[in-house]
């Protein structure tokens, strides 16, 4: 008859093997520092090149892809003059880690391709609704006749102009998105060559 094991002694047995490896731990806690200084860095209240200066040698690599993991991430197609601000100061932030002459290149023609979404972002939109206007009149009209007082019809609530909205500025943005896809890919060979 055999020994009766406790499920302590089971799971002991099991993880016998399992050591921990303290370099994987404190390169996981080095990305994680690179991590959180990148945040802090996108809410103002970090400098990654300082603080990449007083990080020690070995940990260095491990706080940099940290910050890169993050703002790699937030190269992304702004919605806002303000979302530009944010990307563009993302970039910056990937400058401190990606120590390269093509990169900030890049940097200056992505900024200007960002900055031409934002126009042709709001030429769009003004050419939709200005193409959408003359249905909304109608829709405006059938409705005061059928209530016996005027009805304004704000278009961002009315369903058919949402999906004429949508289906004309994802157009636009499926040609951007490649080259927002192409900046984070370039990105990221410029960030293991370097």
């Amino acid at each position: 008859m055999g020994v009766i094991k406790t499920a302590l002694e089971i799971a002991l047995e099991k993880t016998d093997s399992i050591k921990s490896d303290k370099t994987s731990i404190t390169q996981y806690e080095a990305r994680q520092q690179g991590k959180k200084l990148a945040n802090e860095y996108l809410s103002g209240e970090a400098d990654i090149t300082g603080e990449l200066k007083k990080a020690s040698g070995a940990d260095r690599e491990y706080i940099k892809q940290g910050v890169f993991d993050i703002l790699v991430t937030q190269i992304a197609l702004p919605s806002s003059q303000e979302d530009a601000v944010k990307v563009e100061k993302a970039v910056k932030g990937l400058e401190s880690v990606i120590k390269s002459k093509e990169f900030s290149a890049m940097v200056s023609q992505l900024t200007q391709v960002l900055n031409q979404y934002l126009q042709e972002s709001a030429q769009y939109e003004q050419a939709i609704r200005q193409q959408y206007a003359p249905k909304l009149r109608q829709k405006e009209e059938e409705l005061s006749r059928r209530y016996g007082r005027e009805v304004r019809i704000d278009p961002m609530q009315d369903p058919e102009f949402i999906a004429f909205y949508n289906q004309h500025m994802n157009a636009l943005k499926g040609n951007y998105e490649n080259v927002i896809a192409q900046a984070r890919e370039e990105a990221r060979k410029m960030f293991t060559e370097a």
